[in-house]
């Protein structure tokens, strides 16, 4: 690039040895041909073909070593239009990106000084997008010398700074200040990341003022001179900001632009920048002043960049003072609250700016309101915490939830803690908060969409998807009672008083400017029903608080004691009433139930009476079905099923209470028994309610407790030793002769079911009726359901070596080797019946019916079109029809099949007596896994969940015997299934065409992603390096076992992870199914396998023989899944989480193995260089994390796929900006994990728990 510019010489900017040749000549007819090419690209009536020959030319100019010229020239000629010296600015950045390694000093020296003149030349008329295209030229150079060969970068910014006249070199710098901090301390560019120490030492340098720099670092290295002047850019970052604001930024857009960049780079420097300095240069006063700013642009970035520097997760004292304080002051607070004020908007005319502002306030205010819990102490007494705890109340108030949300966490923080929640500062807002909270826990996802409440409004207006609302709406709740348990643990009587005065008055109004109650209009999601459940969850959470406090008991113990009592009473005396009322409705009659019993097992657990008085109501309460209305009998039968499982617990809670009038209650059980109006269900439900006061029960001896139980028990043995029984399940016929299933396939057959378009309209004959109902008699004869209940009774809640459950291994011994046979035949065929090939006897052209007759109907929240009451309808209304018949078929199969898994989980329960049986493994996996892949995703999430509490629950010493059978069939079915399902789902996505079932398209992928979830955390506990093992059983267990103990201690064993990966057995097809998992689309997936991934690889960097094969296969399999998942735009998300994984397996095992590099080096364009700089680099001693990422990246970058957003950048509306979520709006919308305790309760195998119901 011989020739000159500007008056500059010009010297090749070349990659070689070899000397430039001229091309003056060339560059004449060179250019002529950019313009002509860059006219076709953006031309509208070019042709496809010539606009993409002219886009091949172009890309090609930049791999010539003459572009860096030819691009100066183009961008420094202002004639030149702005598409012209955008490509220009393009060619320019090219060299730098991709060619700055290869240049000499000379060259880079000279290719910097072009920028800086493009930068010193940069004038208003240039287009923004040109400006800042210089801008980030700048930032591309600075990232690869400054620091290093360029020391004078900060003079020349501060020299443009300080040009006089337009904003623009203003602009430009603050592009620059801004880009360098985002992209040094929280991009992922790799030269930026392998450049971080010294970049990062930098920055502090030039932002910090000298004279904080030599107070916060006496002792700091000498590293080379960067800075420029002592104030620092944070002092002329605050100067320039004042002086647009001093300058009216209505009458001067160019200040209101200026400001709000300014603003910018505080947002960006304020996580990381000296506290001191932060101080020092007045930057809050500065961003508080701008929060009065008369325009909304400046307003919202200081708000953003406050909140950026209070999401700081520490302070010290000082600090504190200095940078958090002046938030509290009487003038600052009543600044806020008026902005606060200000940016209420109407929820039928939403002004998208101002709603934007308001939540974006709303979380920088938590985030300030945050720090009074942490330094409660250094708070100084001038500062205006009443009017602020009262704005945190405005807020908290919004009818917007998104906006009330974050401060409403900030209240949970404030009162948790004692000092702030007794203090007399927050007395005032005590009352005002519990109405709010209250008034909050309505069950806003059962409100009519078209109701005209402010809240929902603005909730749909926010939250699209159903499942994100229920989701959001949960953590509200969530926040709301827990500021109630609060108060009430804070201020005990004085609250609980309260709230019950209001739920007296509220039921005493229930109907008011409602209907009356009616069977024939009943809904379950009424506005009376929504009352009760929102008031009874007030009094739910005020019980919570109330026995947190009694349990606590505080510092004065007697006068604590009297008013525990005078409490009680009153507690007592106010559920009397309750369950004196009367209502038709029974879903309020439940909740008043489900409550009494809640005060019953905890506040009054002394009042045996009140107990009594509960168990009347409960064995009293019979409310009759009315056949005008399926919506009430639904409701019915809720609420004698709650009854029971009411009972239940008031039988585990209170046992020996119970036990002082047992005589009485079996009476009175046994003739509600003999009264012939309960179904079996009930029958049972009463008996497990007496069998559980006698086996939970403290005061008996031991010889009559087994006595009794063995009462209970023994009929129910007797039950799985029917000849009959046995003969008819040894074979898969007989099985379906038992349960009646034998006759269906003839009727099917002879009714010609496969014509039949909607079997929801063909209306049952007699016969088809008749069978119907000996489908349902059969299954009741079965001995499952029995079995399952006092199993749970026996096991469930009931920790290991406690008393009840060696009453529980006594009681089972000799019954489960009676048992267990036959369960395992019972389960092998519920599940052979989901497989076509046993449907024998159907013709060719019925065999489709088959996968529909066994298609599961469930709701699911989010997808399914109408309510789940919608959804219960309809099943109930289509209960006489073929779809109701097909409905029953499965549910007998599914009946049998979920009792088998809960009844399995219940005996796994009883420890050694059960596990420790020789021959169980092999045929358990057998039952378990021979036709598991003929079971639908969803039905399958039920038997991973089963197996996962089995493997959990499996003594250490028998795990070797135990867990390698069930595990090796388990990850080798899922490997299959999940595999073959995605395939299935990626291919009718690919042939979808219009007018196909989204919906049902939508539900599978959805219950797919559910499977897969469950099958990758399952596999993820049991890796958990975390994982102890549980503690060895007493050998006195294991005495009906058929194992030999060894009587070792629990330490003694390898954990679950150290187990599960040195079995070849079981580690074969866990790898394998992991592996494929990196392949499935599911991000939440992938995500939680690549971080299993990364703690396995430093596990087989040995040199035994199992880790060299398992080396092999991540080094190949599991190293080309990441890449290929890399190169899918559907990963983009993930792609640092596969980067670093390819680091891992490029650190531990290139020293061992050269088939990582050979992998790489078979990508197409790679070249050996390049891949070994790569690991020689990743491998370097103090590489971090980031480092070696970025460095994969780098080197991956050409087959790296690109997201949609990268693709294409399209400008956003305001509506659009306001409907972008915050991180913190994020987690809001996200389901709460369960912790280890929640996970271990019973995996509720009825279905999946909460997400969906199926008929």
């Amino acid at each position: 690039m011989n020739g000159s510019a500007n008056g500059h010489s010009a010297v090749s900017v070349h990659t070689g040895d070899r000397p430039s040749g001229q091309v003056n000549g060339g560059s004449t007819t060179l250019l002529p041909r950019i313009h002509e090419a860059l006219e076709i690209v953006h031309g509208p009536y070019s042709s496809n073909e010539s606009r993409r020959q002219a886009s091949v030319f172009l890309e090609e100019i930049k791999t010539d070593d003459e572009a860096p010229y030819h691009g100066f020239t183009l961008a420094s000629d202002k004639s030149q239009l702005p598409v012209v010296r955008h490509y220009a600015l393009s060619l320019l950045e090219h060299a730098i990106r991709h060619k700055w390694a290869g240049y000499s000093e000379e060259q880079a020296a000279l290719l910097r000084s072009w920028v800086l003149q493009l930068a010193e030349h940069i004038s208003p008329d240039d287009p923004l997008y040109l400006r800042n295209k210089t801008a980030q030229l700048w930032v591309e150079i600075a990232k690869r010398s400054w620091a290093a060969e360029w020391t004078d970068m900060d003079e020349l910014l501060v020299r443009l700074w300080n040009l006089p006249g337009s904003v623009v070199h203003k602009e430009f710098v603050l592009f620059v200040l801004e880009t360098l901090s985002d992209e040094i301390f929280n991009g992922e560019d790799t030269v930026a990341v392998l450049r971080e120490g010294a970049l990062s030492r930098a920055c502090v340098d030039i932002f910090t003022p000298a004279i904080v720099l030599a107070e916060r670092f006496p002792n700091r290295q000498g590293g080379p001179a960067v800075r420029y002047g002592e104030e620092g850019w944070l002092v002329r970052l605050g100067e320039l900001l004042n002086q647009c604001l001093d300058s009216g930024l209505q009458a001067n857009p160019q200040y209101q632009s200026c400001a709000a960049k300014t603003l910018a780079v505080y947002k960006s420097v304020m996580p990381w920048a000296v506290p001191q300095a932060i101080s020092s240069a007045s930057c809050v006063q500065h961003m508080c002043k701008s929060l009065a700013a008369s325009s909304v642009a400046v307003q919202l970035g200081s708000v953003e960049a406050l909140h950026a520097l209070y999401s700081r997760m520490h302070f010290d004292d000082d600090e504190f003072l200095s940078l958090v304080c002046p938030m509290y002051t009487s003038q600052m607070v009543e600044l806020l609250r008026k902005l606060f004020e200000w940016s209420v908007v109407d929820p039928h005319d939403i002004d998208d700016e101002k709603y934007l502002f308001a939540k974006k306030f709303s979380e920088m205010i938590s985030t300030v309101g945050n720090y009074i819990e942490q330094k409660i102490s250094a708070i100084p007494e001038d500062c205006d915490l009443p009017n602020l705890l009262n704005l945190f109340f405005a807020i908290a108030q919004s009818p917007s939830f998104v906006i009330s949300i974050p401060v409403l966490v900030t209240w949970t923080r404030l009162l948790r803690s004692e000092t702030i929640g007794g203090s007399p500062t927050i007395t005032p807002l005590i009352a005002p908060l519990l109405e709010l909270c209250s008034s909050r826990l309505v069950r806003y996802e059962s409100m009519p969409e078209e109701s005209d409440d402010p809240s929902l409004i603005f909730l749909l207006e926010d939250i699209d998807t159903q499942p994100e609302r229920h989701a959001f709406l949960g953590n509200y709740r969530r926040y709301s009672t827990q500021v109630i348990e609060y108060i009430v643990r804070q201020k005990q009587s004085e609250a609980i008083y309260h709230i019950l005065s209001q739920v007296d008055q509220s039921m005493h109004h229930l109907y008011d400017g409602q209907p009356p109650f009616a069977v024939a209009t009943y809904s379950k999601t009424s506005m009376p029903v929504l009352r009760v459940d929102a008031h009874f969850t007030v009094v739910e959470a005020a019980l919570k608080g109330y026995m947190k406090w009694r349990s606590a008991h505080g510092s004065k113990p007697q006068q604590d004691e009297q008013e525990r009592i005078t409490m009680e009473n009153n507690l007592e005396a106010w559920c009397e009433r309750l369950l004196e009322m009367q209502f038709e409705d029974p879903i309020i009659r439940k909740r008043i139930l489900q409550l009494a019993v809640a005060f019953s097992t905890t506040a009054l657990d002394k009042k045996v009476t009140f107990m009594l008085k509960v168990l009347e109501h409960i064995l009293m309460s019979r409310p009759v079905e009315q056949p005008e209305s399926n919506a009430y009998n639904e409701a019915v039968k809720e609420l004698q099923t709650d009854g029971m499982y009411e009972l239940q617990r008031l039988a585990s809670k209170m046992p020996d209470q119970l036990l002082d009038v047992y005589d009485q209650l079996e009476a009175k059980v046994n003739e509600i028994i003999s009264s012939g109006s309960l179904d079996s269900k009930r029958q049972v439900a009463y008996q497990t309610f007496l069998f559980t006061i006698i086996h939970r029960a403290t005061k008996i001896d031991t010889e009559v407790r087994l006595q009794k139980l063995h009462g209970f028990i023994n009929p129910v043995q007797q039950l799985w030793q029917n000849p009959k029984m046995e003969e008819a399940i040894s074979s898969f016929s007989g099985f379906c002769e038992l349960l009646g299933l034998s006759q269906v396939r003839d009727y099917l057959v002879t009714r010609h079911v496969h014509e039949i378009d909607d079997w929801g309209l063909y209306q049952l004959d007699a016969h088809g009726q008749a069978m119907q109902k000996d489908l349902e008699e059969r299954l009741k004869a079965l001995p499952l359901r029995t079995t399952k209940s006092f199993l749970a009774c026996s096991t469930e809640k009931v920790e290991k070596d406690s008393a009840p459950h060696k009453v529980s291994c006594a009681l089972w011994r000799e019954a489960l080797p009676v048992i267990l046979p036959s369960l395992l035949k019972f389960l092998s065929h519920a599940h052979a019946f989901h497989n076509p090939a046993n449907w024998a006897g159907l013709p060719p052209e019925m065999r489709s019916v088959v996968s529909r007759i066994l298609t599961d109907r469930f709701w699911q929240a989010g997808i399914s079109v109408g309510s789940k009451d919608d959804f219960y309808a309809r099943v109930t209304g289509t209960k006489s029809t073929m779809e109701g018949f097909a409905s029953s078929i499965r549910g007998s199969v599914r009946t049998v099949r979920e009792s088998c898994y809960s009844i399995l989980w219940c005996m796994s329960k009883l420890d050694v007596d059960f596990y420790g049986f020789s021959e169980l493994p092999g045929p358990l996996a057998h039952a378990l896994f021979a036709d598991a892949h003929c079971l639908s995703s969803h039905q399958l999430i039920a038997l991973l969940n089963v197996v996962r509490l089995m493997v959990d629950d499996c003594p250490v010493e028998l795990r070797s015997h135990f867990v390698p059978p069930i595990l090796a069939t388990c990850f080798a079915q899922m490997d299959a299934k999940c595999s073959s399902e995605w395939e299935k789902l990626a291919q009718k996505q690919v042939a979808a065409t219009e007018g196909e079932n989204l919906t049902d398209e939508m539900k599978e992928e959805s219950i797919l992603r559910q499977l897969t979830h469950t099958a990758v955390m399952m596999i993820g506990g049991f890796l958990d390096p975390a994982r102890q093992n549980p503690k060895v059983v007493p050998s006195s267990a294991k005495d009906a076992s058929t194992y030999i103990a060894e009587g070792s201690p629990a330490s003694a064993y390898p954990s679950m992870r150290k187990f599960c990966l040195t079995s070849s057995t079981v580690l074969e097809p866990l790898l394998m199914f992991l592996t494929h998992a990196i392949r499935m689309r599911d991000g939440r997936c992938c995500g939680v396998v690549l971080r299993v991934f990364r703690s396995l690889v430093p596990e087989f960097a040995d040199d035994s023989p199992l880790s060299a094969s398992i080396r092999e296969f991540i080094s190949t399999d599991v190293l080309k899944a990441c890449i290929s998942s890399l190169n899918e735009p559907y990963f983009v998300d993930l792609q640092k989480e596969l980067a670093q994984l390819i680091a891992s397996i490029l650190t531990f095992y290139s020293p061992l193995t050269t088939t990582p590099r050979q992998i790489l080096l078979s990508l197409p364009g790679m070249d050996e260089p390049s891949v070994d700089k790569c690991i020689d680099y990743i491998m370097r001693q103090g590489m971090q994390q980031r480092q070696q990422r970025a460095l994969v990246l780098d080197l991956l970058r050409d087959i790296k796929g690109v997201s949609i957003s990268e693709q294409g950048r399209i400008t956003k509306t305001a509506s659009t900006v306001r409907k972008e979520r915050s991180k913190m709006q994020q987690e809001f919308l996200k389901e709460q994990t369960a912790t280890a305790e929640e996970r271990k309760v019973s995996p509720g195998l009825e279905g999946v728990a909460g997400m969906f119901e199926e008929h």
